[in-house]
């Protein structure tokens, strides 16, 4: 069995880090194994690397500790990748390369053999945070590693509403909750709470939202043009591809918001039957059977129109 503190005895210097553009789940499953290993290990040198989480997540004990560039030098002992594999880390895979040991971390169908010389990789489970409870040393648990743990699990989960939720998911947040951390305001404030400018651009992106395929299929996008306008940033977009894939009669949503001249970055979800972890790995991206997503250049019709080829032969095999 992998266990963590195992695996890093007697490094000196660690190194955590997650995908760019880091969600609830990799910013909960970095935190709970700084926390753990900080414990388990005070007398070793451990930093997180991540692109400036969002401000929801201050809650989980040391994020202010989380460092947002990557500028060390020299080899880390261990450098433990976690919710991704190595080419999502961004400025921090230079370091990853150099690291005298790799561990992955992960759940992403799309990087089911890891990337690191142990890995710890589980297509099936609901979140990165949920793989981390796997492997740390129980009897180390306390209150503020489980909240972090449980933020990860409900974000990647959509508190539980996501096909991805097992009965060992469930389980897990059970013994999680059990610490007595107030979980049903950490619900609200991590998932349910915008801003004013965050509805205002749900509005418009649902206000302009295309429904295709006899209404299968849901679109909206955000040019930069409109991000500039209500001073908005990409983390303000966040949710805006669920809010798509619950209109009913939806089986697939489409988001997407402009990076620069005709390239989009591209969330997908899914409700039962299309896994867009095909169709996102096919345009070079990847992630969940129901949740993935890609960076796509071409018009925003271009984008569409390929995307939707690679749904529709889905769709088209269970008759739609």
């Amino acid at each position: 069995m992998f266990r963590l503190w195992k695996e890093c005895e007697g490094a000196e210097n660690i190194v955590i880090s997650g995908h760019v553009r880091p969600d609830g789940d990799c910013v909960g499953s970095c935190m709970a194994t700084y926390l753990f290993l900080k414990k388990v290990m005070p007398e070793a040198r451990i930093k997180v690397f991540l692109e400036q989480p969002a401000d929801i997540f201050s809650c989980i004990q040391d994020y202010d500790k989380i460092e947002t560039e990557c500028h060390i030098d020299e080899a880390p002992d261990i450098f433990i990748a976690l919710d991704c594999e190595k080419t999502r880390l961004g400025a921090a895979e230079v370091l990853f390369d150099k690291a005298k040991k790799k561990i992955n971390i992960d759940h992403h169908i799309s990087n089911a053999s890891g990337c690191g010389d142990v890995n710890y990789v589980v297509p099936t489970a609901s979140s990165a945070s949920e793989l981390v409870y796997d492997v740390i040393d129980k009897e180390y648990m306390d209150l503020e590693i489980a909240k972090a743990i449980y933020i990860g699990i409900i974000h990647d989960t959509g508190i539980f509403q996501y096909s991805n939720t097992s009965p060992k998911t469930l389980q897990t947040a059970g013994e999680l909750i059990a610490f007595g951390f107030d979980f049903p305001t950490l619900i609200d404030e991590t998932f349910y709470e915008k801003t004013y400018v965050q509805n205002q651009i749900l509005g418009r992106a649902l206000l302009e939202s295309i429904i295709f395929m006899d209404g299968k299929c849901a679109v909206s996008y955000v040019d930069q043009k409109t991000m500039a306008f209500y001073n908005a940033t990409p983390k303000d977009l966040e949710g805006i591809v669920n809010q798509l894939r619950i209109v009913k009669g939806v089986e697939c949503a489409i988001f997407m918001y402009e990076i620069g001249t005709q390239q989009y970055k591209v969330s997908l979800r899914s409700c039962k039957y299309v896994d867009v972890s095909k169709v996102a790995t096919f345009f070079g991206g990847g992630g969940h059977v129901r949740a993935a997503g890609c960076t796509m250049n071409g018009s925003f019709y271009d984008v569409v129109n390929n995307l939707s080829e690679h749904i529709e032969e889905q769709m088209v095999q269970v008759k739609y």
